[in-house]
């Protein structure tokens, strides 16, 4: 193959220029503005929330930091989150002072186990906060999740980075928790090349939120600060581009399943698994990944490697955060006889994904996966 196959790039429609052209043509380039405005207001429409309030920033990581300052997080505080997932879930909490209890997955969905979450209540009572990520797109087991946070009193944190336009009972994820995170990287479902969203549960929390966001200025005639802020607002520019993406988010979605569909089809007869959902959640698909059975001697990583001596970009699964050197002496609970995303991570990588992939280059995917068994 000639042309490298990626796993999951920026699709541009065209319509995003409109709105960046409009910026321009108002000399309105720097944070704030009517771009970001309207962003946060069609986004909130889009997730069908009446009475939440959002705040575009410029990465998902900022999001998640506001989050977790408005959650109250404070230094030596025990935040629950999940494992298996990307350092930006968790690094929040370390710049807030407060110590990440790692909660293992379920093989269900890959996501956090409440059955491990309970676990971790009960050596950790005072815990106020928990931080959940969907991984891969698919929702986690939203209800067993948020009873749990409800009995114990604790904060639900929901990481949607990779879940805009996944449902989870006909509900848009990034709705379920106090404080929502979503993310625009350019390998999205829908991008602004970088950025991020806060959706919170008030105009009140919008407020607290964009005043972190903007440097803790004080409203007065000088510059005054009484407390440490951040500038973590997103610019007019960027979120033009979001504007015009956020038009795709459904089509993106149905292109990404077709893609999980024709490798669950394909490759039906080899000893893997597609990555699980549950039948009462719709995952956006945003990457297709599969795990090598267990019986199997084939290893993931020699089945990455042939994919890429094709030219074609697969990686392996996250790996689970309480296995990374940094996070070396945090707490990890499980509720398995061994530790679930390990198992996960060891059998598991993430094939391409790109929704301008065609048939036919996908179909040389999957031949090239199949010469390896």
């Amino acid at each position: 193959m000639e042309k490298r196959i990626l796993l999951s790039t920026p699709t541009m429609h065209g319509e995003e220029i409109k709105y960046i052209q409009e910026a321009f043509d108002r000399n309105w380039i720097a944070p704030l503005g009517f771009n970001c405005d309207a962003f946060e207001t069609e986004m909130c429409e889009y997730l069908c929330d009446n009475g939440r309030a959002a705040l575009a920033t410029v990465s998902g990581t900022s999001a998640i930091h506001l989050a977790v300052k408005l959650a109250g997080v404070k230094p030596g505080d025990t935040v629950f989150c999940s494992d298996m997932t990307f350092a930006a879930t968790v690094n929040p909490v370390s710049y807030e002072g407060g110590k990440q209890v790692f909660i293992d997955s379920e093989r269900e969905t890959w996501n956090m186990d409440p059955v491990a979450l309970e676990k971790a209540f009960e050596k950790y009572p005072d815990t106020k906060v928990v931080v959940l990520a969907h991984l891969y797109g698919v929702p986690a087991k939203l209800d067993e999740i948020l009873a749990v946070c409800k009995k114990h009193g604790a904060i639900l944190i929901e990481d949607a980075a990779e879940a805009l336009t996944s449902t989870y009972k006909n509900r848009q994820c990034g709705t379920f928790g106090k404080y929502n995170i979503l993310s625009f990287n350019g390998n999205k479902i829908i991008t602004t090349s970088g950025g991020g969203m806060l959706i919170v549960p008030s105009p009140e929390d919008r407020e607290k939120a964009f005043f972190l966001a903007t440097q803790s200025r004080e409203k007065e005639l000088w510059y005054q600060h009484n407390e440490i802020g951040y500038n973590y607002r997103m610019s007019n520019v960027v979120a033009g581009i979001g504007r015009g993406q956020l038009k795709f988010a459904d089509e993106h979605r149905e292109r990404k399943e077709a893609i999980y569909r024709r490798y669950q089809n394909g490759l039906q007869d080899l000893p893997i698994t597609m990555n699980p959902y549950l039948a009462e959640s719709v995952p956006n698909f945003w990457l297709s990944c599969l795990t090598v059975n267990e019986a199997c001697d084939v290893d993931p990583i020699d089945i990455i490697k042939a994919l890429d001596a094709a030219n074609v970009e697969a990686r392996p699964i996250w790996k689970p955060m309480h296995m990374q050197p940094v996070f070396a002496e945090n707490d990890f609970i499980t509720a398995a006889d061994k530790p679930v995303g390990e198992d996960i991570f060891k059998r598991g990588f993430c094939l391409p994904s790109d929704i301008k992939m065609t048939e036919d280059e996908q179909q040389y995917v999957m031949d090239v996966i199949k010469s390896c068994f």
